[in-house]
Formats: structure tokens, sequence, C-alpha cells
């Protein structure tokens, strides 16, 4: 029988599978549009922090490198 894990581990690709109300009122313009351009695609999680969210890296095409932290409910493994 094969058990899936409960939740993705350090270093595994997952989908944002869509941002948490409000996740993107107060951040500029430019990060707004990088942030909504992830969700659906697949990101590498770094882990979680100490209050279980979970921390999600990526780099636009500029270089530009974003960490996020969302609760594990937002997101799942890529397949």
């Amino acid at each position: 029988m094969n058990k899936k894990r409960k939740k993705p581990e350090l270093g595994e690709m997952v989908v944002l599978k869509k941002l948490p109300p409000g996740f993107l009122d107060d951040l500029p313009k430019e990060d707004q549009i990088a942030i909504s351009a992830v969700v659906g695609k697949a990101i590498v999680l770094k882990g979680y922090d100490k209050d279980g969210r979970a921390e999600l890296e990526f780099t636009e095409k500029n270089g530009t490198i974003h960490l996020i932290y969302v609760s594990p409910e937002f997101v799942r493994r890529a397949e």
C-alpha cells in the first residue's frame, strides 16, 4: 500500500493553488503581478516557518527572487 505523505517536504516542487484572501492587498504592484503569475505553476518549497506556513521561492525572469509564506492548505505537490 502506497501512503501519501501528509504535506510536501523541503525542496519539493509544489503548486500554489490560490492566494489567501487579501494576500496581495498591501504589496507593490510589481510584486502583485509576479506573485499572481505563479498561481497554478510549480515552484520550490523551501520549508516551513515556526508557525507552520509553507515558504515558497520563485525567481522572476528579471532575476528578482521572491519568498512568500502561505498556509499549507494553499499548496499541493506538483505532478
